[in-house]
């Protein structure tokens, strides 16, 4: 793996044709999404995902209370929160469940936060 070092990266050149990226269409990106095995997955408008860490202080918990309400290492969340990680896809499943219904998903997790889990805004 090459190896190069952050002046390096920010004195080089951006590797990206803006001409063909302003050329792209919408039939050009359904094709890519069938060569990458997503023809079946659907488009539409973009869903807002809160970060990790505005879900936690909406519930107004520690980073030790809500991993533990979550059931997951707190180092995890702290990656997650510290931008050094991205939360997998079922980790996203999971936050944006919690914001939308604390209650119903920390009482379901077993988790004793969930009594006073309140609802967050969409």
């Amino acid at each position: 793996m090459a190896r190069r070092s952050l002046e390096d990266i920010m004195a080089g050149e951006a590797d990206l044709d803006v001409e063909k990226l302003a050329a792209t269409t919408d039939e050009d990106i359904r094709g890519y999404k069938a060569q990458d095995g997503f023809a079946d997955m659907p488009s539409g408008p973009a869903r807002p995902v809160l970060a990790p860490v505005e879900v936690r202080a909406r519930l107004g918990l520690t980073q030790e209370a809500f991993a533990r309400a979550l059931q997951i290492p707190v180092a995890t969340l702290r990656n997650w929160e510290q931008n050094r990680k991205l939360p997998d896809p079922a980790a996203r499943s999971l936050l944006n469940a919690v914001a939308r219904e604390p209650e119903a998903v920390l009482r379901a997790l077993g988790s004793p936060v969930a009594a006073s889990a309140k609802r967050l805004s969409r």
